[in-house]
């Protein structure tokens, strides 16, 4: 960012400097829906984002990851029939396509080595681990984790709906969140095998749907997307306790269905994605605790995913009912989000992915 923009001041071509790659999660079997994995880039001084093409014949993208070293992407493809896609970055061309074993995959993540991948299987309520090879492909699934448990509500919690994995800061413990079972379950991941060490139970009908760690491993925070509620819990060796519980949005209005937490980088900050609301929430931290700051209208509808970019300089917002992804500039000083840029229209974005390594 910094050469881009000292080009740009001494009037040199800082055009390929001043941007960074994007690419987009989408529904592409919906109605007005998009044709594969969205590709853009974005502004570095600005935030502005734009479009530049399309991975065809990905089928609901709806998450997108990329490797470590930025060579690969994964995404699921959710569906009945799950699987999970993987891509060559470089090429944008689609290396190849492994079945999770369970239905509707929503979230994936890969292991601190880059060498396991793990899926989370919305409908069936399960979690899928795969090999990841040399050459950025995926293996044939090689264990697959059921979780059980149900909630009081009727239409969302008959049974378990695995939505997040994710692992801890230090690696040693994926955290799985399971909106049907009002529960986050931690795993040990060892030699490519998930074992349960320990359940942490949300409020009965809270519905957890995202969890965000702390950068200093200590505390995380759980969305949970039913009752509208932010929860901090204290975190440690594998045991995750919930703790202090915020109301995300205003009562009244729109009913409202958090999304997407995440913490800022030096941990004074996070961000939570109101859908009904159609805003972020803005909470900072104060010691284990939250306190509301306020809430920044998305210039959207549904905002179902929120990201920030690897400076830490600008968050961007997927908003699947208004077809557009919109960009705010993060104060570093305060965490104020203001809002940079023209929105960007892309067909039912779900997900965005701006890239670590340019």
């Amino acid at each position: 960012m910094g050469v881009g923009v000292g080009l740009l001041m001494t009037g040199g071509t800082a055009e390929a400097a001043a941007s960074r790659k994007v690419f987009f999660g989408a529904y592409t079997t919906w109605s007005g829906g998009a044709k594969g994995i969205g590709i853009g880039t974005y502004d570095t001084a600005s935030g502005q984002l734009k479009t530049t093409g399309v991975i065809s014949g990905v089928v609901n993208p709806s998450f997108v990851i990329e490797s470590r070293d930025g060579r690969f992407l994964y995404a699921v493809n959710e569906n009945t029939k799950g699987e999970v896609t993987a891509v060559n970055a470089a090429t944008l061309k689609v290396i190849n396509k492994q079945a999770t074993g369970g239905a509707d995959p929503c979230h994936l993540t890969l292991d601190p080595s880059g060498k396991f991948l793990i899926t989370a299987d919305y409908s069936s309520g399960s979690l899928s681990v795969f090999p990841v090879k040399a050459d950025g492909s995926l293996g044939a699934r090689t264990q697959k984790v059921q979780h059980k448990g149900s909630g009081p509500d009727p239409e969302r919690q008959e049974g378990p709906h695995a939505h997040h994995i994710v692992f801890d800061p230090a690696g040693k413990y994926a955290a799985a969140v399971d909106l049907g079972a009002d529960a986050v379950f931690v795993y040990s991941f060892v030699n490519g095998q998930l074992k349960l060490v320990s359940t942490a139970k949300l409020k009965a009908g809270a519905g957890p749907r995202h969890i965000a760690f702390h950068p200093n491993g200590k505390t995380a925070y759980v969305a949970n997307e039913l009752d509208s509620t932010i929860v901090a819990c204290s975190y440690a060796d594998g045991k995750l306790t919930p703790g202090q519980s915020l109301k995300t949005a205003p009562s009244g209005g729109a009913r409202n269905y958090p999304a997407e937490v995440l913490v800022s980088g030096d941990g004074k900050n996070v961000y939570l994605s109101n859908r009904g609301h159609d805003s972020v929430a803005h909470f900072s931290v104060n010691g284990t605790e939250l306190a509301l700051v306020g809430h920044t209208p998305v210039g959207g509808k549904y905002p179902r995913h929120i990201t920030l970019d690897p400076s830490g300089g600008f968050l961007f917002a997927a908003n699947q009912n208004s077809n557009n992804v919109t960009s705010f500039a993060v104060d570093r000083a305060t965490g104020k989000l203001t809002p940079s840029g023209t929105a960007l229209q892309t067909a039912i974005p779900v997900c965005v992915l701006p890239t670590r390594l340019g």
